[in-house]
C-alpha cells in the first residue's frame, strides 16, 4: 500500500487549496478512504471519510460546509477541497487507508493558512 499526498502550501486566511492523494498497492475502489491533520502539538484528527463507492461522506465539525471530500476510482485518486481556509486549519494533512485491520498513512503534505 503505498499512500502520497500532495498540494498543500501557504495561503492566506479566506483562501482555498485542493489536496490530492494519489493511492496503490490494493483494490482502491473497495475501501473507504480518509484526511486526517495533525497541527503542532495537537493529536492527529479525522476531517474527513468517503467510502469506497463515494456515496457516502462524513467530515469534522469543524470544517463542515468548507471542505469537501471526493474520489476518483478509475483514477485511484482522492481529495480534499478547502475553502475558506482559516488559521486554526493549518497542520499536516495526511490520507489514510485501513485494510485488513492495518492503518496506512501517506508522508503528509504541510498547510499553513497565515496572511
Amino acid at each position: 500500500v503505498r499512500l502520497v499526498e500532495s498540494g498543500g502550501g501557504l495561503v492566506q486566511p479566506g483562501g482555498s487549496l485542493r489536496l490530492s492523494c494519489a493511492a496503490s498497492g490494493f483494490t482502491f475502489s473497495r475501501y473507504s478512504m480518509s484526511w486526517f491533520r495533525q497541527a503542532p502539538g495537537k493529536e492527529r484528527e479525522s476531517v474527513a471519510r468517503i467510502t469506497g463507492a463515494g456515496d457516502t461522506t462524513t467530515t469534522l465539525n469543524a470544517v463542515k460546509g468548507r471542505f469537501t471530500i471526493s474520489r476518483d476510482n478509475a483514477k485511484n485518486m482522492v481529495y480534499l477541497q478547502m475553502n475558506s481556509l482559516k488559521p486554526e486549519d493549518t497542520a499536516v494533512y495526511y490520507c489514510n487507508v485501513v485494510r485488513w485491520g492495518s492503518t496506512y498513512w501517506g508522508q503528509g503534505t504541510q498547510v499553513t493558512v497565515s496572511s
